[in-house]
């Protein structure tokens, strides 16, 4: 059986200034649904890390600090942003819990593990915490968009030229920001009209994990690439904004189930599988 091929090392340099996900709207929709989900005993938990800021706001803190100098902010975190896969198929078999460095960190699936570990640790300091929250809200976001999950030789999308109502554009970035930002919608106003109490739908999103959202983002993507559109129009809204709605439903009420699984002890039902492979015992 092959084993999943992660690129990490293709041409970073080009692809960085081109993997931001969901622009900044789609990545505080995502932490302003999730508040909505978070139990009053994770919103405690929260309150010394976010340091009197929303989920909203640090969501995307990630992408803003990339401008930030030093090695890991101009070179190293790109790659915590994505993962291109060969066989989605073999996704599970990408398990490295035990991730305790950022050094180790090579992708998105691994940045989750760097992520969820350091919340979990009773050994990691605030800061190293507070850097810990705010990158897993805004991976969690961008594990959602489906050229995250995407192929190397296109960089995910951003070197197959597209028309957006006639702007030059590209397909990462007609997910990342122009699907969403057509709707003439603040992050607020979109974040009310997807946000959801149905306690079926919430548990069949929470039935999952990581390597699960990056699984479907990768079906997504291949469905994308094989259409092989680049004239993108009206029918093109109508035929894709369904899915750009979900996936941002998705992400906010999975990042709440996250942190909630996290945070709350008591907060375990519909999660334990998402639990079970994410969380290693090093951490405790």
């Amino acid at each position: 059986m092959r084993r999943l091929t992660i690129a990490t090392t293709l041409l970073i340099a080009a692809f960085s200034n081109n993997v931001l996900a969901w622009g900044q709207n789609g990545h505080r929709i995502v932490g302003q649904l999730a508040e909505a989900h978070l139990t009053d005993t994770t919103k405690n938990a929260l309150v010394p890390l976010l340091e009197g800021d929303s989920l909203a706001e640090v969501s995307t803190w990630a992408d803003e600090m990339r401008s930030a100098p030093g090695e890991f902010w101009q070179r190293k975190s790109v790659r915590w942003h994505y993962i291109n896969v060969t066989d989605p198929k073999n996704m599970h078999e990408h398990i490295h819990a035990d991730i305790s460095s950022k050094e180790q960190v090579q992708n998105i699936l691994d940045g989750f593990y760097y992520t969820i570990n350091v919340l979990k640790s009773d050994k990691t300091s605030i800061d190293e915490k507070r850097f810990a929250l705010r990158f897993l809200v805004h991976l969690v976001g961008d594990s959602h968009q489906p050229f995250h999950a995407g192929r190397a030789d296109d960089h995910g999308g951003n070197k197959i030229k597209v028309e957006f109502f006639g702007e030059n554009t590209n397909l990462h970035s007609v997910w990342d920001t122009h699907l969403v930002e057509n709707e003439n919608l603040s992050f607020t106003e979109f974040t009310s009209f997807i946000q959801t109490k149905n306690p079926e739908l919430i548990a069949e999103y929470l039935a999952s994990s990581p390597a699960d959202w990056l699984i479907e983002s990768n079906n997504i993507a291949e469905k994308l690439y094989n259409a092989e559109q680049t004239e993108m129009k009206y029918q093109y809204v109508f035929d894709h904004m369904p899915i750009v709605k979900t996936r941002l439903q998705q992400g906010g009420v999975r990042l709440a189930g996250l942190l909630n699984l996290i945070f709350d002890a008591s907060k375990q039902h519909a999660e334990q599988k998402l639990s079970k492979p994410l969380f290693s015992e090093k951490a405790n």
